[in-house]
């Protein structure tokens, strides 16, 4: 019963911190104003994200003084969210260096995978392979790339929260019926956070989420992923499935974009998302889309791998077809007006 309080009081505090990053934004004329790569068309306030930040940070320092988390993961997951989080919180307010942003990303990447205790015991494909120590650069990898591809991916109506909240409740509902040692209760707490944002922001954004709440989720959904490939590897392919969306879109995006000769660090409006809210010139329908396939197309393949009912990474591969059809017809990554 305590649990349920506990993430109403996550969902109260973050919708308040919320209303008030959005008065604070106008009044310190933190506005992102359109330009031509922007998806929006109306100046709005951004930071908002910093609420999910706050809360969610102070409920896990609840959680360890009440020892009801294990003090080593809730630290990993402070430390790393608050760097990621100052540093997004930096960058709103001015501009740092991509290169210098990037450097600290890898840093504290490293750091998360030192004090998870490495990787290098992970098997994969039924125990056939054997990673060994090449599996802990994979996982820093993992980690920075999914932190800058949420930034990628945050640019229309609630797209990004949707993904988060949908990531998590699915995953809890997975660890839920697998009676795993994993909680599932610091992922309905996560979601609720991200859920007092989500009002704000969706279908009409009232304030962006910024940098700073951005990279935090990207993050922390990494660092959550890769504590269940501690327990098992299926349930690592589980977080990856339901993250779909989001890999396949950015990763797609960005490989098409190598190849026709742009620079990595470019900013553009060429995901599959974003051709596809113009053709639809709607946000809302788009992220409805996103949350549909997450939870009739990636959820219930997600809970088949875990249970191991097909190879987990066979069952990755099945989700990933659709969704890089999709990326494929709305010409993510094509060159825009080309």
């Amino acid at each position: 019963m305590l649990i349920i309080w506990v993430i109403l009081a996550t969902f109260l505090i973050s919708f308040l911190l919320t209303g008030y990053m959005r008065h604070y934004a106008l009044k310190k004329n933190i506005i992102d104003n359109p330009n031509e790569r922007s998806s929006h068309t109306i100046p709005t306030p951004r930071g908002g994200g910093v609420s999910i930040v706050i809360t969610f940070l102070l409920v896990l320092v609840g959680l360890m003084i009440s020892h009801q988390l294990q003090l080593t993961t809730g630290l990993i997951l402070v430390a790393a969210g608050l760097g990621v989080a100052v540093l997004g919180f930096l960058d709103d307010h001015g501009h740092i260096n991509s290169m210098l942003r990037l450097a600290i990303h890898f840093l504290i990447a490293i750091g998360a995978v030192s004090f998870l205790g490495g990787f290098s015991d992970v098997t994969l494909f039924n125990g056939s392979l054997h990673l060994g120590w090449f599996a802990n650069i994979i996982a820093i990898l993992f980690l920075v790339w999914l932190l800058n591809l949420y930034n990628f991916m945050d640019g229309i109506n609630g797209i990004a929260s949707v993904e988060a909240i949908t990531t998590l409740l699915s995953l809890a509902f997975i660890y839920l019926l697998l009676d795993t040692q994993l909680s599932s209760e610091l992922l309905f707490i996560f979601a609720a956070s991200v859920f007092g944002f989500v009002l704000w922001n969706f279908p009409k954004a009232r304030i962006f989420m910024g940098d700073a709440g951005s990279g935090f989720l990207g993050l922390i959904l990494g660092i959550l992923a890769l504590i269940s490939l501690k327990t098992d590897p299926a349930l690592f392919c589980a977080w990856l499935i339901c993250l779909g969306v989001f890999i396949v879109d950015a990763t797609f995006t960005l490989i098409r974009r190598v190849i026709n000769g742009h620079k990595m660090y470019d900013a553009h409006r060429s995901h599959a998302y974003q051709y596809a809210s113009r053709k639809y010139n709607s946000h809302t329908t788009v992220t409805i889309g996103v949350l549909l396939i997450n939870l009739f197309w990636l959820l219930p393949i997600a809970y088949l791998a875990s249970q191991k009912v097909l190879m987990p990474e066979l069952l990755l591969f099945i989700a990933y077809i659709p969704l890089i059809l999709i990326a494929v017809f709305f010409g993510a990554g094509k060159t825009e007006n080309a």
